[in-house]
């Protein structure tokens, strides 16, 4: 585009939501968070801009700022991309969810994953790390079974019924010996995650990885997600219990955002 015309684009643009795009998008880009004064060097805005800005944005919940100084996107974010989520697709949950992980993630200690059905997997879409000793490591792009394993277990169960019998049809791997490879198991199994709202991984997957889920939900009760803790085996009860209830608040909380 030559400067003219460059000019003429400009004169039908508003300058400050030009540079509130500019933030939002270096946020975007930055899931550990960015200062005002890292903003500044990146973006070469002036320093009151930014902060007007920010101000602005946090007021309306469309940014955070943590307890570091740092900023995030925020919560707000959920509620207008809800809007968006059915026509472009489940890329979108990853810059909507991540800060939600990051939260869970630091409160835990545990690494966290929003988990997706891809082609009759388990896809994991997103992941925060724990930084807790023994920490279980998470990354995206991680793909397991449906049916062992706290989040694909959870996919599963709130899939149609026509879905779930054809998949009980197929032969069920055992990776571990606890493993669900009877079929009306895993049937009873499913609907008892529907009915408790989470899923539990007793060592499906890996004899020392355990693991809780919980569905992230749409408007019309449809499953978007599952969210997930995996841990290592030998935690106490008391531990169990503190990641469950986390791992099912922090799921409703995205469901409810979504939902909006």
């Amino acid at each position: 585009m030559d400067a003219k015309a460059e000019a003429r684009e400009n004169k039908h643009t508003i300058p400050v939501i030009d540079r509130m795009m500019d933030i939002l998008g270096e946020l975007e880009r930055h899931g550990a968070g960015l200062t005002i004064r890292d903003l500044t060097e990146i973006l070469a805005i002036p320093r009151t801009t930014i902060y007007r800005v920010l101000n602005t944005l946090q007021a309306h919940d469309v940014v955070r700022r943590g307890d570091d100084g740092t900023y995030h996107l925020g919560e707000r974010l959920l509620k207008l991309a809800a809007h968006t989520t059915a026509r472009f697709g489940r890329a979108n949950l990853v810059p909507i969810c991540q800060p939600h992980l990051d939260r869970l993630a630091s409160e835990l200690g545990e690494g966290v994953k929003l988990n997706v059905i891809d082609h009759d997997e388990l896809l994991v879409l997103a992941a925060a790390q724990g930084r807790r000793d023994y920490a279980l490591t998470v990354s995206a792009g991680q793909r397991m079974t449906l049916h062992s394993g706290a989040s694909g277990k959870v996919m599963l169960a709130h899939q149609g019924d026509d879905y779930i019998a054809a998949w009980l049809r197929q032969p069920l791997a055992a990776y571990t010996d606890k493993t669900i490879t009877d079929p009306q198991k895993l049937k009873a199994e499913l609907a008892r995650i529907r009915k408790l709202g989470w899923a539990y991984d007793r060592g499906e997957t890996g004899p020392s990885i355990q693991a809780f889920a919980a569905p992230v939900l749409a408007r019309d009760g449809a499953i978007v997600a599952a969210l997930s803790v995996p841990f290592l085996a030998g935690a106490s009860e008391a531990r169990m219990e503190t990641i469950r209830t986390a791992v099912v608040r922090t799921a409703k909380a995205i469901s409810d955002a979504l939902q909006g």
